[in-house]
């Protein structure tokens, strides 16, 4: 059945053609599996509380009539304000519009959450851009730059807010415009599309465009809120939309309330943070966190941006997703925000979540995977400027920037076919990771280190979980013995100099900024590792007590390196180029995105052996093979582009040796 919604209607009518509803959220209510409700082109200032899901066969349809032409706003306009003193203007609102959550009231903070507990799920806008928080009227009044901003031109717009009886006042410092004659919102809802209850199945979100929502802070043991998001439902698609200036978050997978474990750290303070997110993954056993019942989520083309904490996130609810041909871009650019949960991508236990073909740049970080990445594989992204630049200060709170970051998970984790270049390629807080045919401007980060907590002198051992192949149901904890990784037909190119922290005030590069793999020297070869179990001898337990916490092997081979990148000195097959200057470019114009190199032509005959996962093997906690879910076996033959490598390869992304490759379209 089709309903129909029109927000120009003359009155709300029955969901006909002819008596379409005005509101989504009425036709959420009626609407049954193998139903389509198409909304025209209008703004629906509400919240859409989809009351009933699909099934596999016959999902929910919600499409915008018009690409973007629908928008769903958690926002309401402001025409009202009075002038207060020179560029500050003043309004007040009624709190009754807010029911039972007022983000003039709210703070952002829980869990994870590092920086100063002084900003509210609250926001103005000014031409759709996020105005900035002030602490204080007079801090407001002074409209000053915020130095740690990326976008230091507009952090000069402020605004402030204080309660008086019934009503939220807010002070915005517009620098000169008249906010009656500009377009000004304040957020007032927290969610836009997005049930109340779980289990809310297969559901597809189709070609809206979604904004200014009161988002809350989303951390992994905790209800992870968005605009939009499927609430700890299966199946759900949501494509073809644009998604942006969420407070916290524009589109969650991620885990559902659990009362007596909801911000436990924050609460409770009297149990690790890191011991809530181990309860947490086995409470959610309890709670039903099955293949069967949760993830296998779809989000594609969507173009997500200006989003304060996260463009996704996801706790669990994300697995066995597909996150594709997404452009994501400006996550966490006003640095008001700090924690451990922040990137363009920040999901935990990305349980075969695949990652490709997504544009990420100019945010915090690109790809955050913590904890439990397993069977997960990021393929053909292009990630770039996921960095401040060197005079930009640190806020407090904020979190280092890279392309991807993978975290304390045992794997496998594979990355192959990537364009990587930000300062920070990958951080390798982590073990069971592949990298195969990518190209990297920057370094690798935390090898080795990042997963322990060292108390009063102690380590204590951060242990996580691993699972079931291609299940969600926990085989076991371990801590990180690190190693275990793979690198493969890879490009490095020491693109920046090695800086000193004082010539970086961003302290954003407080790791190994050394390109290449070098950083993996002292790590054993699978010759020396497995010659120290004595394979042919009765094995003794106390001997070999100190091998089973040592670090894992390495798998290096077919790498290239220029520019001063350095390599494992183990690596047989490589080619080191110490005299030619690479260079690597990217080029925008229009929308369209070229990567312009004479890489390939220093490469000259230089080429490699075909990656399949028989030469990859087996993660070694998990003892899963790196292969698709489905368990089929991936062999590399295909490189950025979709383009055939035949029967030997080029390292990097590209299987053909150009000076020009088109890489991205929006």
């Amino acid at each position: 059945m089709l309903w129909y919604v029109n927000a120009a209607a003359f009155r709300d009518g029955n969901g006909s053609r002819e008596m379409p509803f005005k509101h989504i959220n009425t036709a959420a209510q009626a609407a049954q599996p193998g139903d389509e409700v198409l909304v025209a082109p209008g703004i629906y200032r509400e919240y859409v509380d989809p009351q009933n899901g699909g099934r596999d066969f016959a999902r929910i349809t919600y499409r915008s009539e018009e690409p973007l032409g629908a928008v769903i706003t958690g926002a309401e306009e402001i025409k009202t304000w009075e002038r207060y003193q020179g560029n500050v203007w003043v309004c007040r609102i009624d709190n009754g519009v807010f029911g039972n959550y007022n983000p003039y009231t709210t703070y952002v903070g829980g869990d994870w959450y590092f920086a100063p507990l002084v900003r509210h799920t609250g926001a103005v806008y000014l031409n759709d851009r996020q105005l900035y928080e002030a602490e204080t009227l007079e801090e407001c009044e002074k409209g000053e730059i915020w130095t740690p901003s990326w976008e230091r031109e507009y952090s000069v717009y402020k605004w402030y807010t204080e309660q008086d009886g019934n009503e939220t006042v807010i002070y915005a410092n517009f620098q000169g415009k008249d906010p009656n004659q500009e377009k000004v919102e304040i957020n007032v809802r927290r969610n836009c599309f997005m049930p109340s209850k779980t289990g809310v199945d297969y559901i597809t979100f189709s070609g809206f465009s979604v904004n200014k929502a009161a988002t809350t802070w989303a951390p992994p043991a905790a209800y992870q809120d968005g605009m939009v998001g499927p609430h700890w439902s299966k199946g759900w698609i949501i494509e073809d939309c644009e998604i942006s200036n969420s407070k916290c978050v524009g589109i969650s997978l991620g885990k559902y309330y659990d009362p007596e474990n909801d911000h436990y750290f924050t609460r409770k303070h009297v149990k690790s943070p890191t011991q809530m997110e181990r309860d947490a993954v086995c409470r959610g056993q309890y709670h039903g966190w099955l293949k069967e019942k949760v993830g296998s989520h779809i989000v594609r083309r969507c173009h997500i941006h200006h989003c304060e904490q996260a463009g996704i996130v996801g706790r669990m609810g994300c697995v066995f997703s597909i996150i594709e041909d997404n452009h994501i871009h400006h996550i966490n650019n006003m640095q008001q925000l700090g924690g451990a949960e922040i990137a363009g991508i920040k999901l935990h236990a990305a349980i075969d979540v695949i990652f490709r073909r997504n544009h990420i740049h100019h945010s915090t970080m690109g790809i955050w995977c913590d904890w439990q990445a397993q069977g997960t594989r990021i393929t053909q992204n292009l990630l770039h400027d996921n960095y401040a630049s060197e005079d930009t200060p640190m806020a407090q709170g904020a979190m280092e920037s890279q392309d991807i970051f993978i975290e304390v998970g045992h794997g496998p984790t594979l990355i192959d076919n990537n364009i990587m270049l930000s300062k920070a390629a990958v951080r390798l807080a982590t073990q069971g990771v592949a990298c195969v045919h990518n190209l990297m401007l920057g370094s690798f980060t935390l090898v080795g280190k990042g997963t322990d907590m060292t108390v009063e002198g102690v380590n204590q051992p951060r242990y996580t979980p691993y699972h079931i192949p291609h299940r969600t149901e926990v085989a076991g904890f371990m801590s990180i013995l690190h190693g275990d990784n793979r690198i493969y037909n890879n490009i490095f190119i020491q693109n920046w100099p090695v800086r000193t922290k004082e010539e970086d005030i961003s302290s954003r590069t407080r790791d190994n900024q050394v390109v290449g793999t070098e950083v993996f020297e002292g790590y054993p070869d699978y010759e020396e590792w497995i010659g120290w179990f004595e394979m042919d001898k009765q094995p003794d337990m106390g001997k070999l007590e100190k091998y089973h916490f040592s670090h894992l092997p390495v798998w290096i081979n077919g790498n290239a390196y220029f520019n001063g990148a350095k390599s494992w000195s183990k690596e047989e097959n490589r080619l080191i180029n110490e005299t030619d200057k690479a260079f690597v470019e990217l080029v925008e114009k229009d929308g369209k995105y070229v990567v312009k190199t004479n890489v390939y032509e220093l490469l000259k005959d230089f080429k490699t052996g075909i990656i399949n996962s028989d030469i990859l093997g087996y993660a070694f906690e998990p003892e899963e093979r790196y292969e698709n879910p489905d368990g089929s076996s991936i062999t590399f033959d295909s490189d950025y582009l979709g383009e055939h490598r035949g029967v030997a390869a080029l390292p990097g992304p590209f299987a053909k040796a150009e000076a020009e490759y088109a890489v991205s379209l929006y």
